[in-house]
């Protein structure tokens, strides 16, 4: 279950992690994230953020994922992943090979950290 504020001022969509990752979630991501890339071509960045991460509820889950970020990642220009994990520790190393956008990870205290590491972009 995820829960995305989508900032159009800033560019920036903050994704919170609630539960388990369903294929219903990155369909409800598409529908909210997809217009305003139409309409403004990229974001600035994308903040996920959960205290653990929840794991997917089916392998469906993952695929869509993995289309998700296929799909879109050059289209963003930084994730920002706020977390206390250990898995974020090697995830941040994996997934710098594989999207285009820039990754960096904050403690999940430092959320408002990671907003203005996103939003940092808007003057560019």
């Amino acid at each position: 279950m995820i829960d995305i504020k989508l900032d159009e001022n800033e560019r920036v969509a903050v994704v919170q992690l609630l539960g388990k990752l369903s294929e219903e979630d990155f369909k409800l991501a598409a529908m909210t994230i997809d217009p305003y890339i139409e309409k403004a071509g990229k974001l600035h960045g994308v903040v996920l953020c959960s205290k653990d991460f929840p794991g997917w509820d089916s392998f469906s889950g993952f695929t869509k994922h993995m289309k998700f970020i296929k799909d879109h990642h050059k289209k963003v220009d930084r994730v920002a992943i706020v977390t206390d994990s250990k898995l974020a520790n090697a995830s941040e190393h994996i997934v710098k090979h594989f999207v285009s956008a820039e990754v960096q990870k904050f403690p999940y205290d430092q959320l408002e950290a990671a907003k203005k590491w996103v939003s940092a972009l808007t003057l560019v």
